[in-house]
């Protein structure tokens, strides 16, 4: 018999995560659990102090419950196994690793190392999916506000389309990747990646992989292109064929990425959202490495494009 503390998150699976937690007393029928509620969690290192040696700890939620829990503990030195069980809506992260909900807790702290930071109008977050900006930021600003109203699952897609169609309004941008600037006019998706998958099924970056040993992240950028022929092409994301599009697509890979639009749009991490942002800056587990160690005493511009030279 196993000891584990189970840290659900009650607003996910559209306010079902209390309820889907307890699934697992069936699941670990057997096992000794006790559950909590992570939102009321104020002290995560005095949290784990207080558990019993050798209690396993399982996270309840979906893509953005272990978002948080990533942020809430980026200081900590995680010695407990972490497992996930899946109880959200979307459940990318589940589908990147190639589970499914019925396999139960699975363990995760071989996911949690190196993580990729972005940095958003001042502040620095942990991401274990990827960083939405552009139509699909406003795509979670829209499901925001209608699950705030309703609890009725929200239909990313049907908002997507709708937003091309009518209210979303694409923009030029300046990505810059590992010191190299590229321009794009007329741009609707300019997400970056840690694993493949993000928004409940989209695969924008289909090569990315999360356990490369390189670190690389992915920005895709889709662009160029008018409301009809991006209309047509969109749907091709969900089986990652948009990219054999490459007059209006482009996938992008480095270790240090900046994104900028020339006017301010919503950006998700992990499905949380951010309004009025007018670019983020990304940094891979190998940048910083690089910037925290070697380059200490030296401009880290230089050091890091020196260290991908060698």
């Amino acid at each position: 018999m196993f000891n584990y503390a189970v840290l659900y998150n009650p607003y996910a699976g559209n306010g079902q995560g209390q309820e889907r937690a307890q699934d697992l007393k069936t699941i670990l029928s057997g096992d000794d659990l006790e559950f909590y509620n992570m939102t009321l969690i104020r002290d995560y290192a005095a949290f784990f102090e207080s558990l019993p040696y050798g209690t396993r700890v399982i996270i309840s939620g979906g893509d953005g419950t272990l978002n948080r829990f990533i942020n809430d503990t980026i200081n900590l030195s995680l010695s407990h196994d972490i497992y996930y069980y899946a109880s959200g809506s979307g459940n990318d992260f589940l589908r990147d690793v190639g589970r499914k909900k019925e396999d139960g807790p699975f363990l995760i702290n071989h996911y949690l190392h190196e993580l990729p930071e972005v940095t958003v109008a001042g502040h620095t977050y942990k991401f274990l999916n990827g960083v939405g900006y552009g139509i699909d930021g406003y795509c979670c600003e829209v499901g925001d506000s209608l699950r705030s109203k309703s609890k009725k699952p929200v239909n990313y897609a049907a908002i997507a389309i709708k937003g091309l169609l009518f209210h979303y309004k694409p923009t030029n941008a300046v990505i810059t990747v590992d010191g190299r600037r590229h321009t794009y006019e007329k741009v609707w998706l300019a997400p970056t990646m840690n694993g493949r998958f993000y928004g409940g099924g989209m695969m924008p970056t289909p090569n990315q992989n999360r356990l490369d040993p390189r670190h690389t992240v992915s920005t895709l950028v889709l662009f160029g292109a008018g409301k009809l022929k991006t209309l047509a092409v969109f749907p091709s994301i969900f089986k990652g064929e948009h990219i054999k599009h490459t007059q209006m697509a482009e996938v992008l890979t480095g270790h240090d990425i900046t994104v900028e639009f020339d006017r301010p749009t919503a950006i998700q991490i992990d499905g949380e959202t951010i309004l009025g942002v007018s670019g983020y800056h990304v940094s891979s587990a190998i940048r910083l490495r690089i910037s925290s160690a070697s380059c200490a005493n030296q401009d880290q511009a230089v050091c890091f494009a020196n260290s991908l030279e060698i």
